[in-house]
């Protein structure tokens, strides 16, 4: 498809006229863009992995523990975090509207809303036994999940303020700067692992401080080069620091719902997750294994979904909605292709790779390489779906069109996805509630139920961006 001639806005991103002047994607600008996003996500992804496979040296109980409680950290993280998520939105459509002042002054919004939501994280770190005792867990998988929560959420909004500073960088497109930092982040955590678990012997504990103290870090650095003479010259990032009432109801009113969405999915897959550990330590670490795997898949292709955020983001704030439609569904054929692919490549190969994951000394490896070897061509049958469903929400974040999608997740989650993981997990009796039915298929059961959740979430998510119901949407 070409666009035909036309007067070609400046400020529009990833264009490429021909000698007709007609127009096309640039595709050496559009990876430009997603290629560094995509390497920043393979290093959280790089960090994820390097969590596992240390407290997969600790034993098997201690890999259960944290999958339990993993997902269930991140809930609450996005949800209140989304106002440092939503600030690339923001700063892309400043970016593409010409207003430098603008965009800096979002990415201040966004720290001092890291601020505003820092009590209630303190209040949340402190109620790991409140908050994972109606699940019925062993109390020996309990204390280790609460060892582990306390220090990952007293650190989160350092994670958020990263975040605002990092959507900054993403959202003017100096993408390399994020990939700088998170870089920094992961080999610190891999170095602080080593010596907090280990050396100092605090055990999962450790891991959690390692990442808290990686994130201040990286925060500290971060901020550092917002207040760069350069971005200092361009961007007046010296001066925007103020905050204001409207500024901030922005930011919240943006945030908030940009949060939630990913939260709702991250709570549905918490509950599943700590549904196998309730099956027992077996099915736990399995699905810990499985679904830090499938995160080859996921992670670094929302570092290209993240570039559809900014390029829609920008072409909306030049005024060009058919132009965000076409760079989105290039992004979306670019994620669809990586997923597809990678998904095909970790089943095929999960036989090398489940067993890095968990020390063959420990009594029940056995059963867990077993179990994992089963598990993970699940997991792979639903990639290109999970990839539609990234790509086209991470697209229509760019447009702000936020609410509508989340209702449909939520809908499809807890209307249809826990239900459904319960009934198929559990044998009668065995689960959290008895006015469900429930046929006993175990863990199997279960990721049988993440399928058929993921294929109906990707096809909504497909057809609200095919619906352009996002070129309508205005923020306020």
């Amino acid at each position: 498809m070409t666009l035909p001639a036309v007067a070609t806005n400046s400020r529009l991103p990833a264009v490429r006229l021909d000698h007709a002047g007609i127009r096309h994607v640039d595709q050496r600008a559009l990876l430009a863009l997603a290629l560094p996003l995509m390497l920043n996500s393979t290093i959280q992804l790089a960090l994820n992995l390097t969590d596992t496979w240390f407290i997969g040296r600790l034993s098997v109980d201690a890999l259960a523990a944290v999958g339990a409680v993993n997902f269930l950290a991140l809930v609450f993280i996005l949800a209140l975090g989304g106002v440092g998520i939503g600030v690339q939105t923001l700063v892309a459509q400043a970016w593409g509207a010409g207003s430098s002042l603008h965009a800096s002054r979002y990415a201040w919004l966004g720290l001092w809303a890291s601020l505003i939501t820092a009590p209630l994280f303190v209040l949340l770190a402190c109620a790991a036994h409140p908050l994972l005792s109606p699940f019925d867990l062993a109390p020996a998988l309990e204390d280790l999940a609460a060892d582990y929560w306390y220090p990952r959420l007293l650190g989160a909004p350092l994670a958020v303020a990263l975040w605002a500073v990092t959507g900054f960088f993403n959202g003017i497109g100096r993408t390399r700067i994020t990939v700088m930092v998170m870089a920094m982040v992961a080999l610190l955590n891999a170095a602080l692992n080593q010596v907090l678990i280990f050396g100092l012997g605090l055990g999962v504990a450790g891991s959690a401080w390692a990442t808290t103290i990686s994130m201040a870090a990286g925060t500290a650095f971060a901020i550092g080069m917002f207040l760069s003479p350069t971005q200092r010259l361009r961007y007046r990032t010296h001066l925007t620091w103020r905050a204001t009432r409207r500024g901030l109801k922005r930011v919240f009113a943006l945030g908030i719902p940009t949060g939630v969405f990913p939260a709702v999915d991250l709570a549905a897959i918490s509950l599943f997750q700590l549904m196998q550990v309730r099956l027992g330590p077996v099915p736990g670490a399995a699905t810990q294994i499985v679904m830090m795997l499938t995160s080859i898949a996921y992670m670094p292709a929302i570092g290209i979904a993240l570039a559809g955020t900014t390029l829609v983001g920008q072409s909306i704030g030049a005024g060009d909605k058919p132009w965000a439609e076409r760079l989105g569904n290039r992004v979306i054929f670019l994620v669809m292709g990586y997923m597809g692919t990678i998904g095909i490549a970790i089943a095929l190969g999960g036989h090398r790779l489940i067993p890095l994951f968990i020390d063959a000394a420990q009594p029940d490896a056995k059963a867990v390489i077993a179990m994992g070897l089963s598990l993970i061509w699940i997991a792979g049958a639903y990639q290109l779906f999970d990839a539609v469903n990234l790509a086209c929400a991470f697209c229509l974040r760019g447009a702000g069109d936020v609410r509508v999608p989340t209702l449909y997740l939520m809908v499809l989650a807890w209307a249809g996805f826990v239900p459904l993981a319960h009934m198929l997990s559990f044998d009668r009796g065995d689960g959290w509630v008895s006015f469900l039915p429930q046929f006993g298929w175990g863990a199997t059961g279960g990721w049988l139920a993440a399928l058929i959740y993921i294929v109906a979430l990707g096809t909504m998510m497909g057809m609200r961006w095919r619906s352009r119901a996002w070129q309508r949407v205005i923020l306020t």
